[in-house]
């Protein structure tokens, strides 16, 4: 759709291999041969978002691949050749370092960041930051950027897109605005049922190896303890984990939470030591053979299931 990538020599395509570039994949084709509005995501749950509004206009390709911690991610030269062929890019500011530094310096007409589209909070003692993201060593708040497990604020980011969508490519508005509204119903549906399922528990508080359910905790009256700090994966200290295992007798807490992208050794630990059991409660960061779903509603539901189980839901 970008009038900009037909003037690319085919030689220059080639030393910057655009043509090994594809759809959701960060290794693939890319962003920047077809004729439609082309996508450039810096992880799964932008590019989820791209990919449900866009619908059959839109080609979408992950800067992430599938199973690779985000926060790690840096850029190539073949996806800085990506991005700058792109119609539009879809990131979270902060999430990614890389990604920021990428998208702010090409000329890409239509930059779209999610974190902007919502409101986001701080978190304090306890939560979790990733590089990039202010923060002291005295641990002075720093801005949770996990919107996306939040069904209420990834609508909200949603609508945002949509209308970026539109007007980045007036020609199919009106199908962007109906993927939109589509998806923001079905995120309410997800709300209600989150609402539902958790409104009666025995316990309010679960344990996570990487703080990043803090907005769905929030949202759903429950209290998420994290066991790392800012590090998802550092080793908690002596007095810490003392503290998880009295809180854990205190509040009737079951289950100590892992993911499937970083090392389950601290939850696993930890959950030994105090004679709990482990589940995963999935972040969402990407899918990959080992989540349980297909896409951001399935593992949702998964998520919502083991937070079932392990809160003594009614």
């Amino acid at each position: 759709m970008n009038v900009r990538r037909r003037l690319i020599p085919a030689a220059l395509a080639s030393a910057l291999g655009l043509g090994a570039l594809t759809a959701c994949s960060s290794d693939s084709a890319a962003s920047g041969n077809t004729d439609k509005f082309d996508v450039v995501a810096s992880f799964y749950p932008m590019a989820f978002l791209a990919e449900q509004i866009g619908g059959d206009h839109a080609n979408v390709t992950s800067l992430t691949e599938p199973g690779q911690e985000p926060h790690d991610l840096e850029i190539s030269t073949q996806q800085r050749a990506q991005l700058e062929e792109a119609d539009a890019a879809l990131y979270l500011k902060g999430l990614q370092p890389a990604v920021d530094e990428a998208v702010t310096q090409t000329g890409i007409k239509t930059k779209i960041d999610a974190a902007a589209l919502t409101t986001l909070e701080s978190r304090g003692t306890g939560g979790h930051t990733h590089e990039g993201e202010e923060s002291t060593p005295e641990e002075e708040p720093a801005r949770d950027l996990h919107v996306w497990l939040d069904p209420v604020k990834y609508s909200e980011v949603a609508e945002g897109v949509g209308k970026a969508f539109e007007k980045a490519d007036p020609e199919n508005a009106a199908d962007y605005r109906k993927n939109t509204a589509a998806l923001v119903k079905k995120l309410n549906g997800l709300n209600s049922t989150f609402e539902n399922g958790l409104k009666n528990t025995k316990t309010k508080v679960f344990f996570t190896n990487h703080a990043a359910f803090g907005y769905l905790a929030e949202r759903y009256g429950l209290t998420q303890e994290a066991i790392s700090g800012l590090d998802p994966e550092s080793e908690p200290s002596g007095a810490r984990v003392r503290e998880l295992q009295e809180e854990a007798k205190a509040d009737g807490v079951t289950t100590v939470f892992y993911e499937t992208l970083v090392s389950d050794k601290t939850a696993k630990t930890l959950a030994r030591d105090a004679n709990l059991k482990t589940d995963v409660l999935d972040p969402l960061e990407g899918i990959t053979d080992k989540s349980r779903g297909d896409d951001y509603f399935q593992v949702m539901e998964s998520n919502l299931k083991a937070l079932q189980t392990a809160l003594g839901a009614k």
